[in-house]
C-alpha cells in the first residue's frame, strides 16, 4: 500500500463575532489539512494545529521523504520523519506537520484494514467520552455578561459535565469573572480555567487563593510554558488541579513535565506534537507517572475524532470498578470549518460522545467546502492579531 501523494490544504474563513483571551485575538480560523493517497485510491485526512500556512511549508518539506513508503507502516513513516528533522525541529512547526501527515496515515491504515483507529492503536476501552465544552472567550461586546448566561445555558441544555473558560486578563477581572461562570453553571457543570500560560507563579498563585473555594476542576496553563519551578510550586501550594502541556512537544517534552511533578493532568495536543503515533507513547509514559491524560483539541473533526480515538484506547489509571468517563476538549466557539468542512460530524448525545465503529477516524472532509474556501497564498491573514 504505497504512498503516491500527499497534499496539505489550507482554509481560512472569517468570524462574524471576532474574540480573545490572554495572548491572541481571532479575527478568523485558520487551518491547515492534508490528504494522503495511496496507489489504490483510497485516502486519510489528518491535521495540523499551528499557523496554517507554516504547516503546509513543514508537510511538503518531508513529502519526498515518505512518498512510496507503505502507509501502514506509521511508525516507520514517523520515524522518517521525526530524524529528517531532529537537527532542527524537535520542536514547534515541524512536530505539527508530522502529527497532520501521522493522523492522516492512521485514517487511511483503518480504511485499508477496515477498522476503527481506536481498534488499530490496541483496542477500544472506553467506549464512551465525556466531552468538556472550552467557550466563555472574550469579545468587546456591552452585552457579555447576558452572552456568558445564554452560553452556559446552552451548555447545560447539551448536556455537558465540565466547561472551561479563559483568564489571564487581569486578576480583578479574572476572580470577578470565575465567581460569575461558576454562579452561572450551578453544581452540575464544573468550571475549569486557562490562563494560556498569562501569568507568573505570584498572580496565578494569588488567583488560585481567592477562588479555590469554588472547586475548580483545573487550572490549565497557569504559567509559562518552561517555567517548571512555577508550575511545581503551585502545584504544591493550592488543592485545583494543575493541567498543562499543550506547548509541550514529544515525549521528551512531557517527560520534563513529569519529572518535575509540574501537573496533575497532561494535555497533550494530538495535531501538534506528533501525532497519533507518538501522543500513544506519551500516554504510556503518563501512566508511568500516574498522570491523568485529557488531549488538547482546538480543530476540526478531524482533530476531535483523532483525540476520541485516542481516549477511547486510554488504560484506566488507576483502575477500579467504578470509574469516571474520560474526557476530551470539545471546542464551542465560532468556527465554521470545525463543524462544515467534514460531511458529519461525530455523535454527540446528552453530553457523551461514542468512540465511532466506522473504518479510520470515522469522519471524511466535504470536498467542495473545502475548495470553496482553499487559500491559495502564504500571505498572513487576519487569524492571529495581537492587541494593543
Amino acid at each position: 500500500m504505497k504512498i503516491v501523494d500527499i497534499q496539505p490544504w489550507v482554509i481560512e474563513q472569517e468570524l462574524e463575532n471576532p474574540f480573545y483571551f490572554s495572548q491572541w485575538h481571532y479575527a478568523s480560523r485558520k487551518i491547515c489539512l492534508v490528504k494522503v493517497t495511496l496507489e489504490d485510491g483510497t485516502y486519510g485526512w489528518g491535521e495540523g494545529y499551528g499557523p496554517a500556512d507554516v504547516i503546509k511549508a513543514g508537510i511538503e518539506f518531508f513529502k519526498p521523504h515518505i512518498l512510496g513508503q507503505n502507509a501502514l507502516e506509521t511508525e516507520t513513516i514517523w520515524q522518517i520523519m521525526y530524524l529528517r528533522s531532529l537537527d532542527f525541529g524537535r520542536s514547534g512547526i515541524f512536530q505539527a506537520a508530522i502529527a497532520a501527515i501521522d493522523v492522516a496515515l492512521w485514517d487511511v491504515k483503518g480504511k485499508v484494514l477496515n477498522q476503527p483507529v481506536s481498534v488499530l492503536l490496541g483496542g477500544v476501552k472506553n467506549p464512551v467520552i465525556q466531552p468538556y465544552a472550552t467557550g466563555f472567550y472574550f469579545t468587546d461586546a456591552p452585552t457579555m455578561e447576558e452572552d456568558f448566561i445564554k452560553e452556559a445555558e446552552l451548555y447545560k441544555q447539551q448536556g455537558f459535565k465540565a466547561a472551561k473558560m479563559k483568564v489571564g486578563l487581569g486578576l480583578e477581572k479574572d476572580v470577578y469573572w470565575v465567581n460569575f461562570l461558576s454562579k452561572a453553571l450551578g453544581e452540575d457543570v464544573r468550571l475549569m480555567i486557562d490562563a494560556n500560560h498569562g501569568y507568573n507563579y505570584r498572580e496565578a498563585y494569588e488567583l488560585c487563593r481567592q477562588i479555590e473555594h469554588l472547586n475548580i476542576g483545573w487550572f490549565e496553563e497557569p504559567v509559562a510554558p518552561d517555567d517548571y519551578n512555577g508550575y511545581k510550586k503551585l502545584r504544591e501550594n493550592t488543592s485545583i488541579p494543575i493541567a498543562g502541556g499543550e506547548c509541550e512537544y514529544l515525549r521528551h517534552g512531557f517527560r520534563r513535565l513529569f519529572e518535575n511533578d509540574c501537573v496533575d493532568i497532561a494535555q497533550p495536543d494530538i495535531c501538534a506534537t506528533g501525532g497519533l503515533t507518538e501522543v500513544k507513547r506519551i500516554a504510556t509514559l503518563a501512566q508511568a507517572y500516574h498522570k491523568d491524560i485529557v488531549p488538547h483539541s482546538w480543530g476540526t473533526w478531524i482533530a476531535i475524532s483523532a483525540a476520541v480515538h485516542l481516549v477511547g484506547n486510554l488504560d484506566q489509571n488507576p483502575g477500579r470498578m467504578n470509574r469516571e468517563c474520560p474526557m476530551i476538549e470539545l471546542d464551542r466557539t465560532e468556527n465554521p470549518l470545525r463543524d462544515d468542512v467534514v460531511n458529519h460530524s461525530l455523535k454527540f448525545d446528552n453530553g457523551f460522545i461514542p468512540v465511532p465503529d466506522a473504518p479510520g477516524l470515522g469522519v471524511d472532509v466535504n470536498q467542495e467546502f473545502l475548495e470553496k474556501y482553499a487559500s491559495n497564498n502564504t500571505t498572513i491573514s487576519g487569524e492571529f492579531e495581537v492587541r494593543a
